[in-house]
């Protein structure tokens, strides 16, 4: 295996490696690429979900890290050192990922925590495969209007706007699953996950970069809830800073209560209560003073929420199983799909050829995902569900339509009998990934998310409360149909978060052991991410550090095909845009924030790399 770290090795490895598919060599040992200055652009940010969270800049030289027993590959440092710890005092893959899950809440409270929802994917040391649905619900008394209008009565928007009302706060889901996940798997004793994220919000922690970025974006609406601008401004209604040192005692007090009580002191009690008085609050303030709409959760919202077990999502790729979740996530479909419309149509030649094929592949499954993918329990997929979207013989029909010397723009879904959907493309945004394999080999992919960063804006004791009903379409319907994606009681929104297994495939097509656990923040762009960094390990047999520094595309069936703009090696990102646009691609170069953490099994053990865009480490034995 060829180990590239810092910036790529080889420019765009061959242009995203895709080349590779069909066999051809690649260099033994590229060359260092040239220090290259970010490429400029003087276009405006298109509404497309590529650059949902912002850019942290570009950490050089990191490296993939080694392990033999136990790895764990987090969004922070002080996440992942309680992770290790974990690991290290004989704590299982679920035991580290309730722990870390405790601190990221506290360090990384724009992206994950206890107030949104999470999915989950772990497989035993049997190979068994389990994922977890924790999505937030819609109150069940939720109207398919809510987030278009205050009332039939009066059609003005909610107050002060959607996110920022109580319209936009489901019902929150991580804790139960992670409970569920514990209950099955966990080897220590349910508080002493606790523990560590406890000490740090007690003794206080300093404030992360990213952090201190999402807290000065959003000062104005911190500053409508007395709670969130207590922790997070200074008296004087000023932001708190990088490298401040932060305390969060009303979380350690939050955390210390689930740690004795369990889950179900989050769902029903004085925490419950105090979710449900923040969601119907009707004035913000005092700092910031105005209407706010409420929502319509209810106590008994709360103590009816249940974590769902549900059937992984699983494809063949190659020699590759690779498994992923389910809906309400259409991760798991789509980087199936993209994976499978590859392999049926191959580019003839790798570089620019490569990625076009790539970008058109996502356009042909975000096609189908925006008009077919949503709550299952809710709206059925079409024909046989998600097997009949990742058949391989409709794949192929789908990869024909692909083109090789001009793109499609907007790719029409696929077509299925007595299915009539309108289409909801949406616009997500940020999230947490964590990568988890501990010494049994039970391994843990989880994605959570607050939705926005700092979710609606709201603080309950000390944990940022989400704001995911934006996920939903605001549009019950359009000319085509209702959408699968429509708001209603009880159900859970689409989402894009793609955490993700892959396991060797035998010869007769059974699967064999893990390869790789891996996933990543990013909103609707997590598929994209996701699929490149699948592709990086296959066909370019990249290692875990250098698949994830990767050069970022992506396409949403838009007519935009998006490149990453700031990543160290501009000149070549240049030449493919130059290309691409000879194809007829109308290309944009923004930000795109990657978060992918990922592990790779190696001889003798397990090797992890996480993202230079943001703060993460990955840390082993």
């Amino acid at each position: 295996m060829r180990r590239q770290a810092g910036a790529l090795a080889a420019p765009l490895a061959a242009a995203l490696l895709l080349g590779a598919c069909t066999g051809l060599p690649q260099p033994a040992d590229p060359p260092a690429p040239a220090s290259v200055a970010p490429a400029a652009s003087a276009q405006p940010t298109p509404a497309i979900p590529a650059a949902p969270e912002r850019a942290s800049g570009w950490r050089t030289g990191l490296q993939p890290v080694r392990a033999a027993q136990h790895l764990v590959a987090t969004a922070h440092p002080l996440a992942s050192e309680v992770g290790l710890a974990t690991l290290r005092a004989g704590g299982s893959a679920a035991d580290a990922a309730l722990a870390v899950q405790t601190v990221l809440g506290l360090v990384e409270p724009q992206s994950s925590g206890l107030g949104g929802g999470a999915f989950i994917v772990h497989v035993d040391a049997a190979g068994r495969v389990q994922t977890w649905d924790g999505r937030e619900t819609a109150p069940a008394a939720a109207l398919p209007d809510d987030l278009r209008w205050i009332s039939t009565d009066d059609r003005r928007a909610p107050l002060p706007d959607v996110r920022a009302s109580g319209r936009s706060i489901g019902v929150p889901g991580a804790l139960r699953a992670l409970e569920a996940l514990h209950l099955q798997h966990g080897r220590l004793p349910w508080a002493r996950a606790f523990d560590p994220a406890i000490g740090l919000a007690e003794r206080g922690f300093p404030v992360p970069q990213r952090m201190a970025d999402a807290i000065a974006t959003h000062r104005a609406q911190l500053l409508r809830d007395p709670e969130a601008a207590a922790l997070f401004l200074h008296a004087d209604g000023s932001p708190r800073t990088a490298g401040s040192l932060l305390k969060n005692p009303a979380y350690a007090a939050t955390l210390r209560t689930l740690a004795a009580d369990g889950a179900g002191a989050f769902y029903r009690g004085p925490i419950a209560d105090d979710i449900v008085a923040e969601v119907q609050r009707t004035q913000a303030g005092p700092a910031a003073p105005g209407p706010l709409t409420p929502g319509r959760m209810t106590v008994a919202d709360l103590a009816g929420y249940r974590a769902v077990e549900r059937a992984p999502v699983c494809s063949a790729y190659r020699q590759w199983e690779v498994c992923g979740m389910g809906p309400p996530s259409s991760g798991g479909i789509a980087v199936g799909q993209v994976l499978g419309l590859l392999a049926a149509a191959p580019p003839a030649s790798p570089g620019p050829d490569a990625v076009h094929r790539l970008v058109e592949a996502l356009r042909l499954a975000f096609a189908d995902r925006n008009r077919y993918v949503a709550d299952t329990d809710f709206v059925p997929l079409p024909g046989q569900g998600a097997a009949t979207l990742l058949d391989p013989a409709y794949l192929h029909r789908r990869a024909a339509l692909i083109q090789p010397d001009r793109s499609l723009g907007v790719a029409p879904a696929g077509r299925f009998d007595a299915v009539a959907r309108g289409t909801h493309a949406g616009v997500e945004h940020g999230t947490s990934h964590v990568s988890i394999v501990d010494r049994w080999g039970n391994a843990v992919a989880m994605t959570t998310t607050v939705e926005s960063s700092l979710g609606s804006w709201r603080v309950v004791r000390g944990f940022v409360l989400n704001n995911q009903l934006t996920d939903f379409s605001a549009q019950p319907a359009d000319a085509d149909g209702p959408v699968a994606n429509r708001l209603a009681g009880g159900k859970r929104p689409r989402s894009s978060m793609a955490p993700t297994l892959v396991f060797d495939r035998a010869s007769d097509g059974t699967r064999g052991a893990l390869r790789a656990v891996t996933g990543s923040p990013g909103g609707a762009a997590i598929i994209a991410f996701v699929a490149q960094t699948l592709l990086a390990l296959q066909e370019g047999r990249l290692d875990a550090q250098a698949a994830n520094e990767m050069p970022r595309v992506g396409a949403f069936n838009t007519p935009a095909t998006v490149l990453e703009r700031d990543h160290p090696d501009g000149a070549t990102l240049d030449a493919l845009e130059a290309a691409l646009r000879a194809r007829g691609h109308r290309v944009v170069r923004m930000p795109m924030a990657s978060g992918v953490a990922t592990i790779l099994r190696v001889p003798g053990g397990w090797q992890g790399g996480v993202d230079p865009r943001r703060e993460g480490q990955a840390l082993g034995d």
